[in-house]
């Protein structure tokens, strides 16, 4: 096997058993509520109910979780699959498996090293990794920490279509090789976790590093931002929503690069399907892991009806509620063609800064190889509906 084709599962656990002759135990939890449970009390209550926290009575965190828990897995016997391949291609890029890192902002309240711990972890893996418009360095020092690893950039289109346009411009030059569009949050939800606390982070001046070092962004300043970091925290405010982003808006991205351009936060199926005939190159199921929307449906219920609209026109990706690997399985099995993980890996990130993330991301690796191992499947292309079949 190449250097990127592992057998994860036996490989991972094996070496967590083999310490644990020596009574050594994993210093990060395998199971994802030990995980949050150590995260909580590792960070400020603030950093936790940002990253944990959901819209409303987070009914629909609630209902991601139980579309995962509907689908249940009905493993084939006897099908020969002690060689597995995770290993694929993601707009161009070999990655190691179709899974990626989905964009989480104000990582820096979770660990210092915020982005670019994640963008060390996700290369030393070759997992895409997706960088946020809201990260807490600059995409650039990002990309020069993630070297050669695969990446995309997310991009929230805020009222200025000229600080759009420098961001997909700076995205395509360190690297980049896709744009992901944020559909579901023109304006921010309702998240009382974070109101209760009285606590937005932006206003700190924190998860606005691609705003301070965006020469757009700061063409509109009365002082530079290290002279006036509120002034610059507040004027942001004031540009990061736009509920009226429309089609046409979005459109423009065409004149201003060519790489693969998609569009994250689709929740219906005649979105998707607008989407492709628009000639837009993917788009990606999500509801923001319950961020945005109260009583909103469980992302992993959306997917089926999605992926059969765009019918293999454009790559359909997939997050929110993912929490472990046969939750990846599921979500592959059901139509997507990668699966984005958001809270586990900033958990990770909170115990152990470069080395929480890795481990967060083999131990999601791991449980997915071992779980196609138990189904009969070798590859991810082999993982269809019918693995529910009973």
């Amino acid at each position: 096997m190449s250097d990127t084709q592992r057998h994860y599962g036996p490989e991972t656990q094996g070496a967590i058993y083999l310490r644990g002759v020596g009574g050594a135990k994993p210093d990060i939890p395998a199971s994802f509520q030990d995980l949050e449970a150590k995260a909580k009390q590792a960070v400020a209550s603030e950093a936790f109910a940002y990253i944990a926290g959901g819209a409303g009575l987070e009914t629909t965190m609630d209902a991601n979780r139980a579309a995962f828990q509907r689908y249940q897995i009905a493993p084939r016997m006897l099908a020969g699959a002690a060689e597995r391949d995770l290993t694929g291609e993601l707009f161009g890029v070999r990655v190691a498996a179709p899974v990626f890192s989905s964009p989480i902002g104000v990582l820096e309240m979770m660990h210092a090293d915020a982005d670019v711990a994640l963008a060390r972890a996700m290369a030393r893996l070759n997992l895409p990794m997706v960088i946020s418009s809201q990260a807490s360095r600059p995409m650039e020092e990002i990309a020069a920490a993630n070297g050669e690893g695969p990446r995309f950039f997310q991009l929230y289109w805020g009222k200025s279509d000229a600080i759009a346009e420098s961001f997909v411009k700076r995205a395509e030059a360190c690297g980049c090789k896709a744009i992901f569009i944020t559909l579901d949050t023109t304006i921010l939800g309702w998240r009382p976790r974070d109101l209760n606390l009285g606590h937005l982070p932006f206003l700190n001046a924190k998860g606005i590093a691609q705003y301070t070092s965006d020469p757009a962004f700061r063409a509109l300043l009365a002082q530079p931002p290290e002279e006036n970091p509120l002034a610059a925290a507040v004027h942001f405010t004031q540009l990061f929503s736009d509920p009226s982003l429309d089609w046409a808006r979005i459109a423009k991205i065409r004149s201003w690069t060519k790489l693969p351009v998609v569009l994250k936060g689709v929740m219906r199926s005649a979105d998707a399907a607008k989407a492709v005939s628009e000639g837009f190159d993917g788009v990606m199921v999500s509801n923001h892991g319950g961020r945005q929307v109260d009583g909103g449906v469980g992302a992993l219920d959306a997917l089926p009806a999605i992926a059969a609209a765009v019918a293999g026109r454009a790559p359909v990706l997939f997050d929110s509620g993912v929490r472990c690997g046969a939750d990846i399985c599921k979500a592959l099995a059901l139509g997507a063609k990668a699966v984005g993980v958001g809270r586990p890996y900033a958990y990770g990130l909170a115990l152990g800064g470069e080395a929480g993330v890795h481990t967060v991301m083999e131990y999601l690796l791991a449980e997915l190889d071992l779980t196609m191992a138990l189904s009969g499947v070798r590859r991810p292309s082999e993982l269809t509906p019918e693995i529910f079949a009973i």
